[in-house]
């Protein structure tokens, strides 16, 4: 019975850790890495992260329910919580750059194996699951969507490799509201689909 309640409690505490609110404080180091610590409200160091494990953070020093590090052994973007939980991959905003995405509307993008797109709240939790090959960020609570897409490469390379930079042109286009229910899709240009919903980008697309 004691044993029992010990695995409560503990379950019970780790729960507690996952939905604290928490920065990230960077310490630069005499090499190229750099030391992350997990910081509450109460300016309490939760835990001092691997430093050969997590390579790099974009939302240093800003409060929130999860953080976005570039993971050793994981692709692309990876979020995790106070107790070091992945809670999702994120999307990157611009093919050949490192741009993860961010909190817009109390929504990120994220992604799964498949690089299909989804949305995650504020709080870490999947709000809508990854199905749609391009989708925006919200605006006034509409995302733009996008179906048949292929990328399309800046110039041409003799290798496929030596191009990190594309265009995304899709054979339809349309819209969603925040539950993710598609609202409109159809063979409309994105331009089209922008204007009608007022849709305005905040950075990238």
């Amino acid at each position: 019975m004691k044993i029992k309640l010990i695995i409560i409690v503990l379950l019970f505490f780790n729960l507690i850790i996952a939905q604290t609110k928490f920065k990230v404080v960077q310490k630069e180091t005499e090499t190229w890495r750099s030391i992350y610590s997990l910081v509450d409200e109460n300016e309490n160091v939760i835990r001092v992260l691997d430093s050969t494990k997590y390579l790099i953070c974009f939302n240093i020093e800003n409060y929130s329910y999860f953080a976005v590090f570039g993971i050793k052994g994981q692709p692309g973007w990876t979020a995790i919580d106070a107790n070091e939980n992945i809670l999702f991959q994120v999307y990157n905003t611009s093919f050949g750059e490192p741009t993860p995405d961010y909190l817009i509307e109390n929504k990120i993008r994220i992604i799964d194996k498949e690089n299909r797109i989804g949305f995650a709240n504020e709080l870490g939790k999947i709000i809508i699951k990854p199905q749609f090959e391009i989708a925006t960020s919200f605006h006034n609570g509409k995302a733009i969507i996008g179906q048949k897409c292929e990328k399309v490469p800046w110039e041409k390379h003799t290798k496929e490799e030596d191009c990190h930079h594309y265009s995304i042109i899709c054979g339809k286009h349309g819209y969603i509201d925040e539950k993710g229910e598609i609202i409109k899709l159809g063979k409309y240009q994105f331009e089209d689909i922008m204007k009608e919903i007022d849709w305005k980008p905040n950075e990238e697309y």
